[in-house]
């Protein structure tokens, strides 16, 4: 099903409900892959209205984004987004990308120009490929129809390639920025998902500048949990993002070096940002996790968006998301659809070393005098 369609059947039954999604980065390992899994299943199991999956610089992780993005959809059962990218990426790469996804039930794509590969300063539009986002979404409704849910990133600040050294675009740069944001959706956008921000005032005059040049799709605030300090200063300056030195600089200097003090305040700094938003009538929260789940659960329990003792699980496996088995109302059990991870872990147990149905006269099992042996007389 397109995240459109979900936001707006879930406004239509009821106004006053607020939606939530989740996105994750494919991870550098195996194991982290697998950890990766078993954080998203506790976190799907509060019912997000999607989740996503980032695409590597330069289309570094194209192929195990579209791995996971495929065990989301189908073994998670989550409604899953799938970010594609524009950089390094010639059409047919692209096309490669979008017809797996199809294959695999996906319906909904984050449409984006991409960062420069590791090693570049610049984006570079290579031959045969898209030069920005809008092209990327032009060919997608040109090929696939009316098929994917197509989600643009908004920047409430201005894009980082706008913003002066200064920290600030200025109007005309970002003036140009919304009339470029607007084509995005002229071209077939459904959707918009912002940039990270840490002032609301800025992400909220920003809604209403897009209101007021005719841009009508719904503007989902990107919220991300402060975990800790040298993250937080790496990414805010990564993406040029306005920090108030008086207010978040000066509640972070003196625990920068106390991580749990850190994690604690993003989450109350999180939490505050999410109760002003909301209080303004939109209803739509996406949260970057950076594949942690402590501090985006705290914010939505917070905000009593979820609770912790009482996870909505109708049934004893999820309905699938894949849109061409939504229909299906017989599934195998649960660890069946995941087989690594239960084969994964269990296949090197000492204590069952021929497997949990082997030879009982292994030493594991132990001597039968270790039982207790109830005798049943007359």
């Amino acid at each position: 099903m397109k995240v459109i369609e979900k936001i707006r059947a879930a406004a239509a039954a009821d106004p006053d409900r607020v939606v939530f999604s989740f996105e994750f980065f494919p991870p550098k390992t195996e194991d982290g892959v697998d950890n990766l899994f078993e954080r998203m299943d506790r976190m799907v199991a509060h019912n997000p209205s999607f989740c996503d999956i980032t695409w590597g610089a330069g289309g570094s992780t194209a192929d195990l984004t579209l791995e996971i993005a495929n065990k989301m959809q189908n073994m998670v059962c989550v409604e899953t987004m799938m970010h594609l990218t524009c950089t390094n990426m010639p059409v047919e790469k692209i096309d490669h990308a979008l017809q797996t996804i199809k294959s695999n039930g996906l319906q909904n794509v984050l449409a984006l120009r991409g960062d420069p590969p590791h090693g570049q300063d610049k984006f570079v539009q290579i031959e045969g490929g898209f030069a920005c986002a809008r092209d990327l979404v032009k060919h997608i409704r040109a090929k696939y129809g009316d098929y994917f849910g197509i989600t643009v990133a908004g920047y409430p600040e201005a894009h980082p390639d706008v913003i002066g050294s200064d920290g600030l675009a200025t109007p005309e740069g970002y003036q140009n920025d919304l009339a470029y944001l607007k084509s995005k959706v002229d071209a077939g956008a459904d959707l918009i998902v912002t940039q990270l921000f840490y002032d609301t005032d800025i992400f909220l005059k920003f809604v209403n500048d897009c209101r007021q040049i005719g841009i009508t799709c719904p503007i989902v605030p990107g919220i991300m949990p402060i975990n800790n300090y040298k993250g937080f200063l790496r990414m805010t300056g990564f993406c040029k993002t306005k920090v108030s030195k008086s207010d978040i600089f000066a509640a972070l200097e003196p625990i920068k070096d106390n991580e749990e003090a850190v994690k604690s305040y993003g989450i109350h700094l999180g939490t505050e940002m999410c109760k002003k938003i909301l209080a303004h009538g939109i209803k739509t929260l996406h949260m970057y996790t950076l594949n942690m789940e402590k501090s985006a659960l705290a914010i939505l329990m917070n905000l009593g968006l979820i609770e912790e003792t009482k996870i909505n699980r109708s049934l004893p496996w999820r309905r699938p998301a894949n849109v061409f088995r939504v229909r299906e109302d017989v599934r195998p059990i649960f660890w069946a659809n995941r087989p690594k991870s239960y084969i994964s872990r269990t296949i090197g147990w000492d204590q069952y070393p021929h497997g949990r149905w082997g030879d009982s006269r292994n030493p594991s099992y132990g001597a039968l005098t270790d039982y207790q042996v109830l005798t049943i007389t007359k």
